[in-house]
């Protein structure tokens, strides 16, 4: 049975009321009027008959509305051409589109691969792309290091690529962050590090106010203490070294700025140009792309994409150095690298700092500071997932101060032979930079050995710079799904530029889960008898003990085996 429409009739007394409150309403709005001295517009009396050269005047009047009616037939007719080169244009790029599509229909499943990464400017490969553009067009290339790990942030590929590289290219490495340190820590890694390369100390401004955007006043304004975050030491001396170089070269130098992710590349150039010309920001991979900025008419400094960690470093690298946000990442890969971190630092200190009583493990110390902090689930139950995140994003943000003390002895690398060292070290002043180096660390305020924790560094992480190298997460994922399914996602996706990292953690999550569905959907290949699975029962359990889930897992439950038959 159709549903019938709502009746619209109404009761008198509904509808007198109704007419009451307009007529009401009506003389309220003529009265309001009459206040205000308000009258109707009076009509246009036209010529009177009286009037000397009333026949000129009415033609005229006449020609004014023909030309106005003309006026408006030509802006009408343009309209209606512009809309038809519109429709033109937008078949041209249809027909455009579908030739495109019908040609990538007929290549390979491989050649579609490679089309998407390079549209896709959040892949590694595009990363490794620029870098490597960077590294090419640099006569210095400038090698960013945390002051808290430098060991940790060095990357033997690129020092390698850089020193072999030939071209009287030079090599410099950065100390920032170096107010998170104590002081006599920051003085071993200068002494240490010198031996190899020229080393400047460097504290960049975290914070800095945008000279470029316009500030409006207001009645109450915000109090923001600029102070510590927008203050900068050690520009001047790097600033002089480059310049002093660029003197003895006779001509203008381009200066690249590379390092693992949040090292500070970003925030160096700033601090340089003494304005904010690149986007900075806690999120790791915020520079996508080369970007230039001039320092002044001889420097000119060119900002790189971070280093992708190699996936054979230990646990400890991947969690510091990794492409990958820790807000975007999974459960899993957070907890393994809190564990990690926790693994290699002084426990008493971890409590001290974080103020939280006594701990057995890395599961027992996120449940403390979960509660402490009021993560907590439904029930009460402590978010330790989260908090592991926060605990990840913390270590590699600029809030934790912790420092690692340098190797006793320890031979160079092999690609860094004593003539490779001299010419690194040729066409700079090093009394001078030690001089201002020594003069930076003490103008700043350091903390004190007690109030920072003690770490352990996992030595150099090694990287990949070759595009050819890079192992794309999604791979995997392609290479499993049939040619329908990809000619439909051809025509869905649309690529577009994003600040964030998005789309790499997406395509590790759909890794995971296509992993799972696998396990699952191959019953033929194999078999399985009731006894293997409960041993991969018990696998799979010892294999979740680092995601420390309080329920039970689903593979507990009795299911029915369909890979036995049944006679």
């Amino acid at each position: 049975a159709e549903l019938r429409k709502a009746s619209k009739r109404l009761s008198c007394h509904k509808r007198y009321k109704i007419q009451k409150k307009i007529r009401e309403h009506h003389r309220k709005v003529r009265k309001e009027a009459k206040k205000r001295g308000h009258k109707k517009p009076k009509k246009d009396p036209g010529i009177p008959s009286a009037a000397p050269f009333k026949e000129e005047l009415l033609r005229e009047a006449e020609q004014r509305k023909q030309r106005l009616e003309e006026l408006k037939q030509k802006q009408k007719l343009n309209r209606q051409k512009e809309h038809e080169k519109k429709r033109k244009l937008e078949a041209k790029k249809n027909a455009a589109t579908i030739k495109e599509k019908a040609e990538g229909k007929e290549s390979s499943g491989k050649s579609k691969g490679k089309t998407k990464k390079l549209l896709n400017k959040n892949s590694k490969k595009s990363f490794c792309r620029e870098l490597v553009k960077v590294l090419e067009a640099s006569d210095v290339v400038l090698e960013v290091l945390d002051a808290r790990d430098p060991m940790g942030c060095r990357c033997p590929q690129l020092e390698q690529a850089v020193t072999c590289s030939g071209g009287n290219k030079k090599l410099l490495l950065v100390l920032n962050k170096i107010d998170l340190v104590p002081k006599d820590n920051i003085e071993k890694w200068l002494n240490y590090l010198k031996k190899e390369f020229p080393t400047v100390a460097f504290k960049s401004a975290t914070m800095m106010k945008d000279k470029t955007m316009v500030r409006h006043v207001t009645k109450r304004p915000a109090r923001v203490d600029f102070s510590e975050t927008s203050q900068y030491f050690g520009s001047k001396c790097l600033l002089r070294l480059l310049q002093e170089y660029g003197k003895t070269q006779d001509k203008a130098i381009q200066v690249g700025v590379v390092g693992f992710p949040n090292v500070g590349k970003s925030s160096i150039i700033n601090s340089l140009k003494g304005k904010r010309a690149c986007n900075v920001g806690l999120a790791r991979g915020v520079t996508k792309s080369m970007q230039i900025v001039h320092l002044d008419k001889q420097t000119k400094m060119l900002d790189s994409p971070s280093i992708i960690a190699d996936p054979s470093n230990s646990a400890l690298a991947l969690a510091l150095r990794s492409i990958v946000d820790p807000e975007g990442s999974d459960s899993a890969g957070a907890l393994e690298g809190v564990n990690a971190i926790i693994t290699h630092c002084s426990k008493q200190q971890v409590m001290m700092h974080y103020n939280i009583p006594d701990f057995r493990d890395p599961e027992e110390f996120l449940s403390l500071l979960a509660q402490k902090r009021g993560m907590l689930k439904k029930g009460g139950v402590p978010d330790i997932e989260n908090m592991a995140k926060l605990v990840l994003c913390d270590w590699t943000g600029a809030r934790i101060k912790y420092y690692s003390q340098p190797p006793g002895f320890k031979k160079p690398p092999p690609y860094l032979t004593e003539q490779k060292i001299a010419e690194m070290q040729e066409g700079f002043n090093l009394t001078n930079l030690e001089q201002a180096n020594s003069n930076t660390v003490e103008a700043l305020k350091h903390p004190s050995p007690a109030s920072s924790i003690a770490f352990q560094s996992a030595g150099m992480t090694n990287g990949t710079i070759e595009e050819d190298k890079v192992i794309e997460e999604g791979s995997v994922w392609g290479n499993m799904e049939t040619s329908q399914e990809e000619e439909e996602e051809e025509e869905e996706e649309e690529f577009t530029e994003t600040d964030d990292d998005d789309e790499d953690n997406v395509e590790e999550e759909e890794d995971d889960d296509m992993k799972e569905v696998t396990r699952k959907a191959k019953p033929g290949k194999q078999q399985r008898t009731p006894t293997a699975s409960k041993e991969q029962r018990a696998g799979n359990e010892r294999s979740r003990s680092l995601s420390f889930s309080l329920d039970k897992p689903a593979d507990e439950d009795d299911a029915y085996d369909f890979n036995t038959d049944y006679v």
